[in-house]
């Protein structure tokens, strides 16, 4: 069985999942305890908390064990096992491990995790820490397999959408408990309330549609992204994988292939 582990199962790592599920490998996907994921309908994280999800016809599951995971995959779907660490990795064996965490950091995939490493976004050194890194940054090269050195680093400006960036995005003002007024799929005006962090009420910067909205009765941190206003208002994109989760899902296929077609890479 070619058993695929994507670290993360946010909106780009599902579109990964969904990539490379459609292209025949069994895939597992390991998150945290509590996801921070903002376009919940379309990550499959959301399956932590709801026990499963199906984006674009594919269902998620929450796994309670390596043992759950391994049923789960029979039954034809995809396994979201909280592990933070990896430490189910070893046990597992899988062909590939893909880091889709996106913390703009390395924070434990290494080459010896598995035949084949992808680090998807900037943080990770292809040749050195793993075999391959994605370009996840908007523009000419979004999608891009690199096989030496690293990806464009972080400049935390979002892409553009429709003209916006940075003013589409809604980040916390200040610590507390999120409790939402609005939710994902409503169309708002600027100045629209969406929600409270706290006692701190939170308006829309911009008119259009909720895309993301970061999960009720979490606690969360000054000037954590919570939330993101999408200007073209097209619902459809709200249920849909982003193009840039396709490009770079593109992107990572394309380093798994070259992977397995080298003759090294076939261990398991």
């Amino acid at each position: 069985m070619q058993i695929v582990i994507v670290r993360g199962a946010g909106d780009i790592a599902s579109g990964i999942i969904h990539r490379l599920f459609k292209s025949g490998f069994k895939v597992i996907a390991l998150e945290i305890e509590k996801p921070l994921s903002i376009r919940r309908t379309v990550s499959f994280s959301e399956a932590i908390y709801d026990g499963e999800i199906t984006i674009e016809g594919i269902k998620a599951v929450r796994a309670d064990s390596v043992g759950s995971a391994m049923n789960i995959l029979k039954e034809g779907n995809v396994p979201v096992l909280i592990d933070e660490e990896g430490l189910s990795i070893s046990q597992i064996k899988p062909i590939a491990v893909v880091d889709a965490i996106l913390a703009k950091r390395n924070i434990g995939t290494n080459k010896n995790m598995a035949p084949i490493t992808i680090g998807v976004g900037p943080g990770f050194c292809a040749g050195d820490d793993v075999d391959y890194v994605i370009e996840t940054k908007r523009g000419h090269y979004l999608g891009k397999v690199i096989y030496k050195g690293s990806a464009i680093p972080n400049t935390g400006i979002p892409g553009l959408i429709n003209g916006y960036g940075e003013e589409r995005v809604i980040k916390s003002p200040q610590d507390g408990l999120i409790k939402h007024v609005r939710k994902i799929g409503d169309l708002v005006n600027e100045g629209d309330l969406i929600c409270y962090v706290g006692e701190e009420k939170v308006k829309a910067p911009i008119s259009g549609v909720i895309r993301g909205l970061i999960k009720e009765n979490l606690y969360v941190e000054k000037g954590l992204k919570i939330g993101d206003i999408d200007p073209r208002s097209d619902i459809d994109y709200i249920y849909t994988i982003s193009d840039k989760a396709r490009a770079v899902a593109g992107g990572v296929l394309e380093a798994l292939l070259h992977g397995l077609s080298k003759g090294d890479k076939n261990e398991y």
